[in-house]
């Protein structure tokens, strides 16, 4: 099953209709949606009298959340839709049984597939939950108690050994899946949330018209452009892009993109040679796009994005900081801008070098003695929060992300290598000494042997090369020769080295060559 709806996407035209302004879908789509529940769908779960379905109707699912069920009843129980019937319930449910806004934003990281290490809130749940998958695939659900203590039998059911993997042992797992544990995620993510029936009646824009567009790809830089929005009925739309980066580089794009529960878009656009996947939030006035696109079957290269259309609006700075006591060159992205810029204090604007509604660059001088932080940045009536880091120094180094997997692939088979984009992101400290994140800069790159074993498994040697870019290539997969017969699996220290004042400054990140992953999910 590929990721969240690209190829739902690809069949998203067969449904067009009128464009529409709230979470309901119009007419075409919700006739095909509609069609599949009662005729495919009530084959197995029966209809209630209160209106819509068995288990279906007692959850509430983000879009790749319900894609991930019609494939568990495409594998389990033989259930077959077309790719047209697929799009069409998918939108249908996310559109009425989807998450608010303030619900998916905890675990937006795993939807827009950033390369995190997860930070539970809970350990009782991520020990019994996240042992096979992400703690944010649970968190992206709502359900009762009595709806979690069906899906703990169907997990028991299905994968009848869960009760002896690792994390399982030594306790009375049933006694706990059955009881505590049904009973605690009903009170953390229950099927009725006041934050989901306010946002049912929350009326939607339509999002067809000209954006600015700003963002930060990783390995590649800061960049900016246009993004140009027009519908194709209900609620997709087709998009191009014109950026440009901060090394002058241009790239075009032409895609498609949905819009599920009012806020959650999904898009797939060729940008310049590459294919991308975006998954956006949309904020509550219609007005901000922001999230992640990924290269189709790498996502671990991909760049950050903020879209922002009307007045007084500001999508980002480039550079995002300034280093007190030298002039420099900044650039404002946005819409509508217009006004006198304001830097915050201790920055001078010392001249505006072009100012139009879309863009405004200066060169801007922050005194010797301006203490280092974060600084909201406004153009006039335009204001962004923390949009601009003062710094005197880089006082260490970090490289991102801090621990990886980068798969083994190639050779041959069917699975192509994955790759790892690592970035070095220097920071400096406050002036009571606490860490500043300034943002990624200019890195030498190397990969060492993270420990002993490694080292005498020569597996730098034999994992996997890092460019001057900070872009890791794994070795490919299957047997080699060169090392007695075994794969290129490697356990490895990503180091990056700054030049600072006549001064090396030091990160390092811990990467993990791995095998192929052969089954992937829409959420892992």
């Amino acid at each position: 099953m590929k990721f969240m709806s690209w190829r739902i996407a690809a069949a998203a035209a067969l449904m067009a209709a009128a464009t529409i302004c709230r979470c309901a879908p119009s007419q075409a789509g919700e006739a095909l949606g509609a069609k599949v529940l009662e005729e495919t769908c009530s084959r197995c779960h029966a209809a209630l009298p209160s209106g819509g379905f068995e288990r279906i109707s007692e959850e509430r699912k983000t879009p790749e959340g319900w894609e991930l069920t019609i494939s568990r009843m495409e594998r389990f129980d033989h259930v077959t839709v077309s790719a047209a019937q697929e799009a069409a319930v998918v939108k249908w449910l996310a559109d009425r049984q989807g998450l608010a806004p303030a619900e998916a934003a905890p675990f937006r990281y795993a939807l827009e597939r950033r390369p995190v290490v997860e930070s539970p809130d809970d350990t009782d749940l991520a020990g019994m939950c996240a042992s096979c998958h992400t703690y944010a695939r649970i968190g992206l659900e709502r359900r009762d108690k009595a709806e979690w203590l069906k899906l703990a039998n169907m997990h028991l059911g299905q994968w009848p050994n869960i009760e002896y993997v690792a994390t399982s042992r030594d306790r009375e797992w049933w006694k706990l899946a059955s009881t505590e544990i049904p009973a605690k995620l009903g009170a953390k993510w229950p099927l009725e949330t006041k934050a989901w029936s306010e946002w049912k009646t929350h009326r939607h824009a339509n999002l067809a018209g000209s954006w600015r567009v700003a963002g930060h790809r990783a390995g590649k830089g800061d960049y900016a452009g246009d993004l140009v929005i027009r519908p194709n009925g209900d609620d997709h739309y087709s998009i191009t892009y014109k950026i440009t980066y901060s090394d002058g580089t241009k790239s075009f794009g032409k895609g498609s993109a949905i819009v599920y529960t009012g806020y959650e878009w999904r898009g797939t656009v060729r940008l310049g040679k590459e294919k991308i996947h975006e998954v956006y939030a949309l904020s509550a006035d219609g007005n901000r796009l922001s999230g992640r696109w990924f290269r189709d079957g790498q996502d671990g290269i991909g760049a950050d994005v903020v879209a922002v259309r009307g007045v007084d609006a500001i999508a980002g700075v480039e550079p995002r900081f300034i280093r007190s006591g030298q002039p420099s060159k900044l650039t404002i992205i946005g819409s509508g801008l217009k006004g006198t810029v304001q830097l915050g204090a201790g920055i001078v604007v010392d001249k505006v070098l072009s100012a139009t509604p879309g863009a405004v660059t200066i060169l801007a001088t922050a005194a010797k003695d301006t203490p280092p932080g974060e600084r909201a940045v406004a153009v006039g009536k335009a204001q962004s929060a923390s949009a601009l880091v003062v710094y005197d120094r880089v006082k260490a180094v970090e490289v991102e992300p801090g621990i990886a997997v980068a798969r083994m692939g190639g050779n041959g088979g069917p699975i192509a290598p994955a790759l790892c984009q690592f970035e070095a992101v220097a920071y400096t400290k406050t002036a009571d000494g606490a860490p500043l994140r300034i943002g990624a800069m200019p890195a030498k790159w190397e990969v060492a042997n993270f420990d002993e074993t490694a080292a005498k498994d020569r597996d730098a040697s034999f994992g996997g090369h890092i460019d001057r870019n900070g872009l890791f290539t794994p070795g490919l997969a299957g047997p080699n020769p060169k090392r007695g017969g075994y794969d290129n699996a490697a356990n490895l220290s990503v180091k990056a080295t700054m030049a600072e004042g006549g001064a090396a400054v030091e990160g390092a990140a811990h990467l993990y060559v791995a095998p192929q992953r052969w089954n992937d999910a829409p959420i892992r």
